[in-house]
């Protein structure tokens, strides 16, 4: 019998999806800009060497988002002779970037807060009030719209606006508790516990990026399930060879081999190629890669063993 052959794509995160992420990193990387502008103008004004020093990781943040979006966009690019599967991926270099990027400057804010704790300094609490309330409120807006995406890529930039909204949350307790009382040490110990928060998230985030990259089977579907659907289906004997991996987090591929009990005329394999496609479909594969073959057939795989 004749090895058939049959794709089943899903639209469940189509077009309309990639442009929507590209859109919140893009909207990121202007937030991020203009307010590292801010930042810089009212660090002069507050003489607050802090908030100087985040001006100008935000300026390098930026450049890191830059970055990102650059990939995002080039993985909306539909297959072509070079890339069979498109270009998804490149959202997932987009991912490891700014991880990377978060990693190293987590590790250095963390330096620089073991030193104020070491040399505490009193910058202008209400300088610093104005500013954190605005950095809340702009930073906020910007991780909430990001919060919506389900993309490796938008989590990776979540975590950065996370952590510019949270700094500026320990920024505007530090600024309300100094306009009272005298505890500069204050503002570095809730840096230290924010880095810590980030650090844990970007360990997430990276271990997640890298399962795709090593083809890991996706975390939401169930093998055995699968497999276990697909047999108690009409006219299968059995399945082998089932591979699942996903392509960048969230579209997810399988092939497989399905065995049946006698030959199917064309219409009989139509048919029950559909089902399978349904069945994958159902349990969160959007292409599916399908060959038919009949009881004791060589399928042409060598450790096959069916």
């Amino acid at each position: 019998m004749e090895h058939n052959h049959s794709h089943g794509h899903g639209h469940m995160h189509g077009h309309v999806h990639d442009h929507a992420a590209t859109g919140n990193i893009a909207v990121a990387f202007f937030v991020n800009l203009g307010f590292a502008v801010v930042e810089l103008a009212g660090g002069l004004w507050t003489n607050s060497i802090a908030i100087l020093s985040d001006a100008f990781h935000d300026f390098g943040d930026s450049l890191s988002l830059a970055v990102a979006w650059r990939l995002q966009k080039v993985s909306e690019r539909p297959s072509d002779s070079q890339y069979s599967y498109g270009y998804k991926r490149f959202s997932l270099l987009g991912a490891l970037f700014i991880s990377t990027v978060l990693l190293v400057g987590s590790v250095f804010i963390m330096k620089e807060c073991i030193g104020r704790i070491l040399a505490p300094q009193e910058p202008n609490a209400q300088g610093m009030l104005w500013l954190a309330v605005f950095g809340v409120l702009v930073n906020g807006f910007a991780a909430l719209r990001l919060h919506k995406g389900g993309s490796i890529s938008e989590r990776a930039v979540m975590l950065h606006m996370m952590e510019d909204v949270l700094g500026w949350i320990a920024v505007l307790v530090v600024s309300v508790v100094m306009l009272f009382v005298y505890v500069p040490i204050l503002d570095p110990l809730l840096s230290i516990g924010i880095s810590c928060w980030v650090l844990y998230n970007v360990y997430r985030n990276l271990k997640a990026t890298f399962r795709v990259l090593l083809q890991h089977t996706p975390s939401d579907i169930d093998a055995h399930k699968l497999e276990a659907e697909i047999v108690a289906l009409p006219e299968v004997e059995s399945i082998h060879d089932l591979h699942l991996w996903s392509l960048d987090g969230e579209r997810n591929i399988s092939t497989l081999h399905v065995v049946t009990a006698k030959p199917l005329d064309c219409g009989a394999q139509v048919k029950l190629k559909e089902e399978i496609r349904t069945v994958c479909a159902r349990n969160g594969i959007d292409h599916a890669t399908v060959e038919l073959e009949t009881e004791g057939e060589d399928c042409g795989l060598t450790h096959c063993s069916h």
